[in-house]
């Protein structure tokens, strides 16, 4: 017993779509006990991953299993950084962008088995003015979405998708001022998402280009574009090939600095927070332990499927964009109404 390897699981009963007693009877049954010796811890409430972490590496546990959503990886890998400890993951969110990235498969019995191979990988992890995030943050649209998102009942890709449709009618892009490692510029962007992985979650590339141990923020602009320009965004996001788009702007740096006209809402792994004008982004370089698979498969996504989420988010960007333009005909013909009796009143 004293020679095994302490391993400790938690999760968040209330996160992502899956079942988690289903996900706890498997660990039960495929965790290698030869070699571990397991415990499941289940948060109680906002933050508790954080001070369960932190204790079970000042105790030096082998590693700490995040059972859970990139909200739930964040709290758990956060208190790890630094540390002897290991990161796993078992992926049961709304977008698992960091195990999408680390190609960790989304079939919990698969990831558990790769918990027993053991194999680790030091990498990278960002701070937004303080705040850790290893996979995603970003202002502007996408900020909006997350806090959309947060507040809906329910989740999942749809979800996200349907809120996504529907801020996208009526966001407004903002003007920014950027100083990046002794450069500035000013970019009118409809959203500027830093990566240290390389996706949102559920497959969208917001920065294809971004690997985890590079020590370096790969920076995505989106600049202002029109609703002819969505199909081929919507299809290049999904594909890898967002960076290859006319209306979007890269580059990579070691610290961002970003100043916008007022305060407002930001996001850093899908969680939103309110932060000032000023926002200071940034890499620690090779500071978070994670266990990885052993071979990584060949990124081969499913083309059909993805396709067919692509044609279903056209289909209902269009029912959206037909309803907006209805309305606003409508209310047009209202206005023309009301003048033409004001005309003959006279």
């Amino acid at each position: 017993m004293d020679d095994k390897k302490r391993i400790t699981f938690i999760t968040n009963p209330i996160s992502g779509i899956q079942n988690k007693k289903q996900i706890l009877r498997w660990i039960d049954e495929r965790i290698d006990k030869r070699i571990f010796a397991p415990e499941t811890i289940l948060t109680e409430y906002a933050g508790h991953a954080v001070e369960i972490a932190a204790r079970k590496a000042r105790e030096g546990v082998f590693a700490v299993v995040a059972i859970g959503g990139d909200g739930t990886i964040n709290e758990i890998a956060r208190s790890l950084v630094h540390t002897e400890t290991a990161l796993g993951i078992i992926p049961c969110g709304s977008g698992n962008g960091l195990a999408r990235h680390l190609q960790i498969p989304l079939d919990p019995r698969r990831a558990i088995d790769i918990l027993n191979e053991q194999v680790t990988e030091v990498i990278d992890y960002g701070l937004i003015n303080g705040k850790p995030f290893f996979c995603t943050c970003g202002v502007g649209f996408d900020a909006l979405v997350s806090l959309q998102f947060s507040k809906a009942g329910r989740r999942g890709p749809l979800t996200y998708l349907e809120k996504t449709l529907s801020e996208s009618l009526k966001y407004r892009p903002e003007t920014y001022e950027l100083e990046m490692d002794g450069s500035t510029a000013r970019y009118r962007a409809f959203l500027i998402a830093c990566g240290n992985a390389s996706q949102y979650g559920n497959n969208a590339y917001i920065a294809p280009q971004a690997t985890l141990d590079d020590g370096l923020l790969d920076v995505t602009i989106l600049e202002p574009f029109t609703i002819l320009d969505v199909p081929a965004l919507s299809f290049q996001l999904f594909h890898k090939m967002i960076d290859q788009n006319s209306c979007i702007k890269t580059f990579r740096c070691q610290k961002l600095k970003i100043h916008r006209s007022k305060p407002g809402v930001v996001h850093y792994d899908g969680d939103p927070v309110e932060m000032g004008q000023d926002i200071e982004v940034g890499i620690v370089k090779k500071a978070l332990r994670v266990i990885v698979p052993r071979y990584a498969e060949k990124d081969s996504p499913n083309v059909f499927q993805r396709a067919q989420d692509y044609i279903n988010g056209l289909k209902q960007l269009n029912r959206a964009y037909l309803q907006k333009m209805s309305e606003e005909w409508k209310e047009k013909r209202q206005a023309l109404a009301l003048r033409s009796d004001e005309n003959e009143s006279r």
